[in-house]
């Protein structure tokens, strides 16, 4: 009886689902095969196939075949569940042990349904999936269209990173380009609080438009292609979708410890003693740093490719890496994937067929200069090598800067378009450049460089490209408080768009192409609020034009000891933040956290542009207004303290809070637990002092704190630990789990500072002088009664 019922339901649902609508591309027939159903229409055909219970791949062509190649971005190769087809009254009917998935006979639209038969997302009855002649470039082509109803209440995030787009952070109701160029990302993944993700596997230039058919629904529009072929994720949790994502596209792996502490950066140091003299002032100062930076142009006046230090500037680049080592601060340098004629690495890549047609018209030398092809595995091998040999395991350089990979030849769009990659014509490859490029200076550095975690900060990220070890940043910004207001939400779509990393150049990277003079009160003002922001986020990175390292004389008295503040925040949160990474490998989770990742339900957090979660305890609010001593922050329905003052406080309410320069506001969770290191100046330095977990009574709570050997690949053969403080609020009551795992040179024995904060008692940066109690914890199992 309840399967007639069910069969029923479905089929009033479909003539409900048909209503008033027009034949666009009959079903004809319909053929299951492993994985999925084939059906055949009256124009072409139409695949669902069932990745998951909760994963479905949807693909359309007017065509006689589907295109079978390769997909850039998914590399899962999925294991099909068991699900039924069933043919109802005017459709059919698939099911999954999560889903119920609905396709209507006289239009193919397709509907998701949960198993309670609650609507999850349905495309649009007329023009919901097409494809159009088209003629881009001089290329004739196809538009690729999707279409989906999206209801009032529904908002909607992810897409990427925009970093010059001033609009609100929720993509209901807005357009936006995806055209991967200068300034300006794609990401081609979208959240919704309906609980559902998708993702186009396309790679053409495309158009989001989001208030299409009076805001009723939604577009996805990419210039070339010969197939309709998206995602759908159910979470319903976000957390659940971009898990989803992660397993369809690939993992994210750990980075080294000390890529979570400060890079200092800037546009550009100029030699090898300049480079030593910043390691040196922060070491001598005892500011907490770990990375420093070589920006572009140490080849200068070579020609750009030809991987060469400067040898009058730079006499013994190994020595000066190596001297990093010894203060136990890490190298980075900026390589292109740009070459100028003339040089050997040039001339290798064209004789091989390994250069395109893409130029990038020199800002320095006024040449244009020319892209290697990514797309090509061979070109990609040849261009490790040139690289791996000249610059990064000859020297020791622990992490490559991944610049101008878009890639940028200004406005000359149709040239990129028209241009010849190994995979095919540009126009349909025009966002995965930098998906590619990374794709093959990872393999290379996992094959080479063994022994060393792979970190690439990287300025244009696609679908995918967390599996390549890659840092999204958002480019070459502004240094004014409108651009840095701009970031905060570029920064919580980028991770809501499944790549975890992202970061900005602290105080922006160019004024009018000049620097600023950072010692002007106005510029002072900017680099600390930007600071401050830049220390709750996924990766702390200083960068830009003009001398902005914390021991500068740039900062007044004031200025300096504000900065240091937060820097020795970060540090002291390592370990929650190093967990948290853990937590981003092992199970796919995301650090910098769009508010409706954890209170999806609160209508009031959909279109709140500057406030995010920074892992599961803290809530930022950026001040992003110059001259702002208060900034209205909206508490999400829990309860929250304080985490300057510790005062508790109701969510579901919009405070006005205090934001003199000195402080950003935070507030903490109820139930969080929030572990905290000694005050340390690089990220795997070791002390005896401590660690401080404060609890933040009021509701239940856990945290799983990971740890490892810090900078190898041995965690992925397990050789790792986790250990899990739960606190009980009834009974007052803190657990700490048996150790689970081991990796060489684990501790044996932890001390804890317990503190239950309580007003003043437990709040703000630094160490709580007494601790409700202290413990001594041996790997096995502990309670403690607070």
């Amino acid at each position: 009886m309840r399967t007639t019922l069910a069969f029923v339901r479905h089929g009033i649902v479909l003539l409900l689902f048909l209503f008033g609508t027009v034949a666009h591309a009959l079903v004809i027939s319909y053929k299951t095969q492993p994985g999925g159903v084939i059906f055949k229409l009256d124009k072409g055909m139409m695949q669902v196939k069932i990745c998951r219970a909760d994963v479905i791949e949807v693909r359309y062509t007017i065509f006689d075949k589907f295109d079978d190649k390769a997909s850039l971005v998914v590399n899962k190769k999925w294991a099909y569940p068991v699900f039924k087809v069933s043919p109802a009254k005017d459709g059919y009917v698939i099911t999954t042990g999560r889903l119920t998935i609905l396709i209507s006979k006289a239009t193919n639209a397709i509907r998701y349904e949960d198993i309670h038969g609650n609507e999850i997302l349905s495309e649009s009855q007329n023009d919901n999936k097409m494809i159009t002649p088209a003629t881009i470039a001089g290329i004739a082509t196809y538009n690729v269209s999707t279409e989906f109803n999206s209801p009032k209440d529904e908002a909607l995030y992810g897409l990427g990173c925009h970093p010059v787009d001033t609009l609100s952070i929720n993509y209901k109701g807005r357009n936006q380009d995806m055209a991967i160029r200068y300034m300006t990302g794609a990401i081609p993944v979208l959240l919704s609080t309906r609980g559902y993700g998708l993702m186009w596997d396309n790679y053409s230039a495309s158009n989001f438009h989001g208030a299409e058919d009076d805001n009723t629904k939604f577009k996805y529009v990419s210039e070339s292609g010969k197939q309709v072929d998206y995602y759908f994720f159910y979470g319903p949790s976000f957390d659940q979708v971009i898990n989803l994502y992660r397993i369809t596209t690939g993992k994210a792996p750990m980075f080294p410890k000390w890529a979570y502490g400060l890079f200092q950066s800037q546009d550009r140091y100029m030699s090898q003693q300049e480079v030593l003299s910043v390691k040196d002032n922060y070491r001598n100062n005892h500011i907490p740093v770990d990375v420093i930076v070589q920006d572009w142009y140490y080849w200068d006046p070579f020609p750009i490719g030809i991987h060469e230090m400067n040898p009058t500037r730079y006499p013994d680049p190994k020595k000066m890496v190596d001297e990093l080592h010894k203060a136990n601060i890490h190298g980075m340098i900026s390589i292109w994937p740009v070459f100028g004629k003339g040089t050997n690495n040039y001339d290798a890549l064209k004789k091989m067929g390994g250069l395109t047609s893409i130029t990038w018209d020199n800002v320095v030398t006024h040449t244009f200069d020319t892209y290697y092809d990514a797309h090509n595995p061979k070109a990609r091998e040849l261009y490790w090598v040139q690289a791996r040999d000249s610059l990064v395991k000859r020297f020791g350089w622990d992490a490559w800067w991944v610049d101008q990979c878009e890639p940028d030849n200004g406005t000359l769009l149709d040239e990129r378009r028209k241009a010849n990659f190994y995979t095919g014509k540009g126009i349909d490859y025009f966002n995965t450049y930098s998906l590619e490029h990374s794709e093959g200076i990872y393999h290379g550095w996992r094959r080479d460089i063994p022994g060393k975690r792979a970190f690439f900060l990287i300025r244009q990220s696609f679908a995918g490209e967390q599996r390549n070890a890659a840092t999204l940043w958002s480019s070459d910004i502004f240094c004014g408080f409108g651009a840095f207001k701009s970031q905060v939400p570029q920064g919580i779509n980028a991770c809501a768009s499944g790549i975890p990393y992202w970061t900005s150049d602290i105080g922006g990277y160019q004024y009018h192409w000049q620097a600023p003079d950072w010692s002007k009160p106005e510029f002072r003002e900017l680099f600390t609020r930007w600071f401050q922001f830049g220390a709750f986020c996924p990766v702390f990175r200083i960068h830009g034009k003009g001398e902005r390292a914390l021991f500068s004389k740039n900062w007044d008295e004031q200025t300096k000891a504000i900065l240091l503040k937060y820097d020795k925040l970060r540090y002291r949160l390592l370990p929650y933040i190093y967990s948290l990474a853990g937590k981003t490998t092992l199970e796919n989770y995301t650090m910098m956290r769009s508010l409706a990742f954890d209170f999806r339900n609160d209508t009031n957090i959909q279109s709140i542009p500057d406030e995010y979660m920074f892992g599961p305890a803290f809530l930022v609010n950026p001040v992003t207004e110059q001259g702002a001593v208060s900034r209205k922050v909206y508490l999400p329905k829990a309860t929250w303290y304080d985490f300057r003052t510790g005062e508790k406080l109701k969510g579901g309410q919009t405070l006005n809070a205090g934001a003199p320069i000195d402080v950003m506001p935070l507030y903490v969770r109820a139930g969080s637990i929030v572990p905290m290191g000694p005050e340390v100046e690089y990220a795997t330095q070791k002390t005896n002092k401590p660690i401080e977990v404060r609890i933040y009574p009021g509701a239940n709570g856990s945290f799983t704190v990971y740890a490892d050997e810090n900078d190898n690949y041995n965690y992925e053969k397990g050789k790792y630990a986790t250990y899990t403080f739960t606190w009980n609020d009834n009974q007052r009551r803190l657990t700490i789990s048996d150790t689970k795992g081991s990796y060489a040179g684990m501790p044996q024995t932890h001390r804890f500072n317990i503190v239950l904060v309580n007003g003043s008692h437990g709040a703000d940066e630094g160490v709580t002088g007494k601790p409700d109690k202290e413990v001594t914890y041996k790997g096995t199992a502990v309670t403690v009664k607070l």
